[in-house]
C-alpha cells in the first residue's frame, strides 16, 4: 500500500522528506513467546513532535540511519506520539511503541530483538497511513469509546502518553531502588523491623527531590512523585525565568517550586538547589539534556550521601570521581523504557490532566512545506513551545471541544 507522509533518510542535505511511501507490513511480535501478527490499519490523527525526532534527522545527515530502517528499506516514517483511528474497529487508539522478541519490554538483554514504531525498525505515525500490530494499538478510556471526533484539548493530551509512560516507569525504578538502597540504614537509625523499614525507605527517597531541566520529561516524572508521595519536597531547577509558563505550570499543578539557575555558576547552583531544600538532594533527576547536571549533582555536592542520580537525559556523559561517591552509597540509574501497562497508566492519567496547557499547534501545511526548517527554525528553535503537535487528519478531529 502507498501513502504518502514525512520520512528520514541517509542524506546531507534531505535527511527528512515529504512525499510518496510504499508501506511494508511484516508479522511482528509483541513480546516473547506470543504469535507473530500483521499489523492492521490505521489513520493518523493527532502527531506531536519528539526530541528522537530532531536526533534522528542528525543522523541522517551523518549517514547513521542504516540500523534504524525497517527490514529491506531505506527510509524510515518517523513520529510515535499521537492518537490513531482504527477503521476495522471504528475507534480511536495509542500506539504502544515498543515490541518485539522480548520478555519485559522495560528490560533490554542481549538476545532481545526489538522494534519501535516511528524509531527503530518500523514506520511511524506521521503519515496518512500505517500498519500497527493489532495488540498494539491500546483503547482510550471507557467514557471515550463511542467518540467519532476526537476533541483537540483531549489529543493535546494524549500526545503525551509516551513520555508520561517513560515517567511511570522512572517512578516505579527510583522507588525500587531506593527501596533497597536505604532500608538498612533506616532499621538501624530508626531500630525497624525490616519491612517497616522498607516501607519508609521508599518515602524517604523522594524527601529532597531535585528535578533538574524543564522539558516535558521532568514534568512527567515530578507529578508521578507529587501523585505518589504528597509529604515529598519537590524542587525544579533550569535556565527559564520564574514566570514563564513552564515555572508556572509546576508551582500551580504539581505544587513543586522552582528555581532559575541563569546567570549562575555551578558551585552557586549546587548551593541554592541545597539551600532551598534545606539540605542535599535525596534523588536527582537529570531531564535537562546538558552536561551541567551531573557536575552540580556529583562535583559541587548537590547529591547526599544515600542518594539517587536518574540519568534521564539523551546525550551528556556522566562522570564523577570515584572515592567520594563510593563513601557517600549513591547509585546512578537510567532506564529509558516502559510496558503496556505502563502505557495504559498514562493514558488515564493524561484524560484528566491539565497538561494541554502545555501544546501549541504547527499548521500542517507550514510544516510539510518545508520539515526540516520547521523542526529547526519552529519546533526546536530557542523559545519553542515546551510540545508542539499537529493535526494530521482534520475529519477525525473537533477543535471545539
Amino acid at each position: 500500500m502507498k501513502t504518502t507522509g514525512t520520512f528520514f533518510q541517509n542524506s546531507k542535505t534531505e535527511p527528512l522528506c515529504y512525499g510518496e511511501v510504499h508501506l511494508i507490513n511484516p508479522p511482528r511480535k509483541r513480546l516473547r513467546g506470543e504469535e507473530e501478527k500483521e499489523g492492521i490499519e490505521a489513520v493518523p490523527v493527532f502527531c506531536g513532535f519528539c526530541g528522537t525526532d530532531y536526533e534522528l534527522m542528525q543522523m541522517g545527515r551523518r549517514g547513521e540511519l542504516d540500523a534504524k530502517f525497517p527490514a529491506g528499506q531505506h527510509r524510515l516514517i518517523n513520529g510515535h506520539e499521537g492518537v490513531v483511528w482504527v477503521p476495522s474497529e471504528n475507534r480511536f487508539a495509542i500506539v504502544l511503541i515498543r515490541g518485539g522478541d522480548s520478555c519485559d519490554p522495560t528490560r533490554f538483554t542481549e538476545d532481545e530483538t526489538y522494534f519501535e514504531y516511528g524509531c527503530d525498525g518500523a514506520d511511524g505515525i506521521f503519515a496518512d497511513r500505517g500498519f500497527f500490530h493489532p495488540d498494539m494499538l491500546l483503547h482510550l478510556p471507557p467514557k471515550y469509546k463511542e467518540i467519532k471526533k476526537l476533541p483537540l484539548s483531549l489529543a493535546k493530551k494524549l500526545v503525551f502518553s509516551d513520555p508520561y509512560a517513560c515517567a511511570v516507569f522512572q517512578h516505579e525504578r527510583m522507588c525500587d531502588i531506593g527501596e533497597a538502597q536505604n532500608f538498612r540504614v533506616l532499621m538501624a537509625k530508626r531500630k525497624l523491623t525490616e519491612s517497616e523499614a522498607r516501607k519508609q525507605a521508599v518515602e524517604e527517597t523522594f524527601s529532597r527531590t531535585v528535578i533538574f531541566g524543564l522539558g516535558t520529561t521532568g514534568l512527567f516524572i515530578g507529578d508521578q512523585i507529587r501523585r505518589h508521595h504528597p509529604r515529598a519536597k519537590i524542587l525544579f531547577a533550569a535556565r527559564s525565568a520564574a514566570d514563564s509558563e513552564k515555572a508556572r505550570f509546576v508551582r500551580e499543578e504539581l505544587k513543586s517550586a522552582y528555581f532559575s539557575t541563569a546567570g549562575l555558576s555551578e558551585a552557586q547552583t549546587a548551593q541554592a538547589l541545597r539551600d532551598e531544600l534545606g539540605g542535599t538532594a535525596s534523588v536527582f533527576v537529570g531531564t535537562s539534556g546538558s552536561e551541567t547536571e551531573h557536575r552540580v549533582a556529583f562535583r559541587e555536592g548537590a547529591l547526599g550521601c544515600n542518594g539517587i542520580y536518574n540519568s534521564f537525559s539523551l546525550g551528556p556523559q556522566v562522570r564523577f570521581d570515584t572515592m567520594p561517591f563510593g563513601f557517600k552509597n549513591q547509585v546512578i540509574l537510567s532506564s529509558i523504557n516502559f510496558t503496556r501497562a505502563h502505557m495504559q497508566t498514562a493514558i488515564s492519567l493524561l484524560c484528566e490532566s491539565q497538561f494541554d496547557r502545555l501544546v501549541s499547534l504547527i499548521d500542517k501545511k507550514t510544516f510539510l512545506s518545508d520539515p526540516i526548517a520547521a523542526y529547526e527554525n519552529i519546533i526546536y528553535a530557542k523559545g519553542a513551545p515546551l510540545k508542539t503537535a499537529v493535526v494530521w487528519n482534520e475529519t477525525y478531529m473537533d477543535r471545539e471541544a
